[in-house]
């Protein structure tokens, strides 16, 4: 068994790689070409009229989403726990266009209150075509600073993996009945791993696996858009520290994304090179990221 286990090794592995090296550029040079006619082309949905809920809409990209939608005329269910926030966000959204809209202030990582912001939305509307799982939190620090009891990293895997799995899973027998859709707003970070995120590149690489998951149960029944934003202006980037674009920029292309039935979408698109340096040359954006942190970080680090 053991050398019928070398053999694949050496004939799979051998055959993967040549066949990679062919398809990949043709892959690409197909979608460069085609690309602009399947935009044109390809039925985009039309939502005016239909419901969306939005987790985490008071603030960033969530909240630009709810503008965009509105604009689109959509009517929204918005979710957050920051009521002043919210009332203001969902002030401007009618003002923007949306026909109708609710708030439901909730605490996402609650599976009663994930139970109970989708069925009020049902008792509201009726029906739900989309729900925009975006509510996430951030915590940035180096491993080795936490302490030794980390309970107190259980809400960022409340709130950015669990939120979306208990909202997904009260939303699912609505969606299904609208053949609606699934935004889930990962992050850049769950396909790239970054020094000081790793709890929170780890909460997010979750969520792209398991929508993905989701999307091979599902089939054709529920579009899944998988969102992995780069750096967009929001409470959780520092404008200082990266050049940055606009939350109203990425909203617009999230909305766009999802209207086409995109499986995956990176914003701001540059940032691919990201993930395409990760696929190809594995380990180097950790070192680039080791090399240039500051001599005196990489020391304590190592000491």
């Amino acid at each position: 068994m053991d050398f019928i286990s070398d053999l694949l090794n050496i004939v799979v592995n051998s055959s993967a790689f040549f066949a990679l090296l062919l398809l990949v550029p043709l892959f690409y040079l197909w979608k460069f070409l085609f690309s602009p006619f399947t935009k044109i082309y390809k039925p985009n949905e039309t939502i005016a009229g239909k419901v969306v809920l939005i987790t985490g809409a008071s603030s960033g990209i969530g909240e630009a989403l709810a503008y965009e939608y509105a604009r689109r005329g959509a009517r929204l269910a918005l979710v957050a726990r920051r009521v002043d926030r919210l009332r203001a966000v969902l002030d401007k959204a009618l003002r923007l266009g949306a026909p109708d809209a609710i708030m439901i202030p909730a605490d996402v990582s609650e599976i009663q209150d994930a139970r109970r912001f989708v069925d009020k939305t049902i008792d509201h509307f009726g029906q739900l075509d989309h729900l925009v799982n975006n509510a996430g939190i951030n915590q940035v620090k180096f491993f080795e600073e936490f302490s030794d009891d980390f309970s107190n990293l259980a809400p960022l895997m409340d709130i950015n993996f669990w939120g979306s799995v208990y909202a997904t899973r009260f939303a699912l027998p609505h969606l299904r009945k609208s053949r609606g859709k699934i935004v889930a707003i990962s992050s850049l970070s769950g396909w790239c791993s970054l020094p000081k995120l790793s709890f929170y590149s780890a909460s997010k690489a979750a969520m792209i696996s398991f929508f993905e998951s989701l999307r091979a149960e599902f089939g054709s029944d529920i579009g899944i858009t998988i969102v992995t934003p780069g750096p967009v202006k929001s409470e959780m980037i520092d404008p200082k520290t990266w050049p940055v674009e606009s939350a109203e920029r990425c909203a617009e292309a999230i909305v766009k994304s999802t209207c086409r039935g995109d499986f995956y979408l990176i914003e701001p698109s540059w940032f691919r090179i990201g993930v395409w340096l990760n696929w190809f040359f594995p380990g180097l954006l950790g070192w680039l990221s080791h090399f240039k942190m500051p001599n005196d970080t990489v020391a304590k680090r190592n000491n």
